[in-house]
């Protein structure tokens, strides 16, 4: 018999005092699967209803594009204070840290669509971000990615 993520074991045993002793067991997959009947980040979500797995699958993309523009976002300007920068940094590198901790979370679903989505949301948001295809440069770049001003 197949069970889901979702459906749970109920077995009693008796204890020395004679009173039953419920032990509930639920399984979770432990090798990638397809289907929209999947648990992603919290118990119960998104149930077996497929537009709620649909709006997992984006949760989880924008999430990871997210992530990818945390990793390239510099807001701190030349010449800030140091330690204000400092704290600021380390609060993006925080926030980021956490939300890349989630896409992992949701990635060990096991579930492949959600798999897919993490993986093609750090791809796009590398596109975006990471890449240098949608940025405009104003001067030539040298062999580190860094742009001189030209004279």
């Amino acid at each position: 018999m197949l069970m889901t993520m979702a459906e749970v074991i109920t077995t009693e045993a008796w204890n020395v005092t004679g009173e039953p002793h419920v032990h509930r067991r639920s399984f979770m997959h432990m090798t990638f699967y397809w289907g929209h009947k999947a648990e992603v980040l919290f118990r119960g979500w998104p149930c077996s209803s497929p537009a709620m797995y649909a709006l997992a699958i984006m949760f989880v993309f924008v999430l990871a594009v997210v992530v990818e523009w945390l990793s390239h976002f510099d807001a701190v300007k030349p010449g800030a204070n140091s330690v204000a920068a400092g704290f600021f940094k380390t609060a993006v590198h925080g926030v980021r840290y956490g939300m890349s901790y989630m896409v992992m979370l949701a990635v060990m679903s096991f579930n492949g669509g959600i798999f897919l989505a993490a993986v093609f949301g750090h791809a796009f948001g590398y596109l975006l971000f990471g890449s240098r295809v949608f940025k405009k440069t104003s001067g030539s770049e040298n062999a580190s990615g860094r742009t001189t001003a030209k004279c």
